[in-house]
């Protein structure tokens, strides 16, 4: 008889090819990379952060310290004296106090860029950041538009350099302004990602 199970019959060994191991999926891969990608794309944005805000600030020194000397130095005699005028004395006083400011602040910016060092904890120095900021920059647009009237005024009688000087200083606290937005703007940004321990 035969034999119904087929035991007697050969075996065959059949190998099947070798699998290559499958290439991770576009997912897994990016999980993967993701998190040093990440850490590494935040470190270049809060490097590019820190310097901007510098470069905002030392460009506000700047044109602070233009309007000071221009305004300062806005002395021709007769009427034509810019301490006679209360709102040049006002433009005069914010661009000494704004250039205190964003002086001390580019100082403190260089040095915790240079020691990376923090002369403040990070969270008081943001909200120290914010609120000069807003403050210095409400200030100069304040005393540049309480200026403007007043040397329109006088340009309509005579345009002569009293009136030319007035005109410059008050549109470098209108830049110094711009910067110190642009600046407050960013403070903000940093203030908003601290975290809250």
């Amino acid at each position: 008889m035969s034999n119904l199970n087929g035991s007697d019959s050969p075996k065959i060994h059949v190998e099947t090819p070798p699998v290559a191991p499958s290439a991770p999926s576009e997912g897994h891969h990016a999980a993967a990379s993701g998190g040093i990608g990440g850490i590494l794309r935040r470190w270049k944005r809060e490097d590019l952060i820190k310097r901007g805000s510098l470069g905002l600030r030392g460009i506000a020194l700047l044109f602070c310290l233009i309007s000071f000397i221009i305004m300062a130095s806005n002395k021709h005699g007769d009427w034509r004296e810019f301490d006679k005028y209360e709102e040049y004395r006002y433009l005069l006083a914010i661009a000494i106090l704004s250039s205190l400011y964003t002086g001390a602040q580019a100082f403190r910016q260089i040095q915790e860029l240079s020691t990376a060092k923090q002369l403040l904890q990070p969270r008081m120095a943001a909200m120290i950041d914010f609120f000069g900021d807003q403050i210095i920059a409400y200030l100069l647009i304040s005393s540049a538009s309480s200026a403007i009237p007043m040397t329109n005024r006088m340009r309509e009688g005579a345009d002569n350099i009293f009136t030319d000087s007035s005109a410059a200083a008050i549109s470098m606290s209108i830049f110094a302004f711009l910067c110190l937005a642009v600046s407050a703007l960013i403070s903000g940004y940093k203030l908003s990602t601290q975290p809250y321990i």
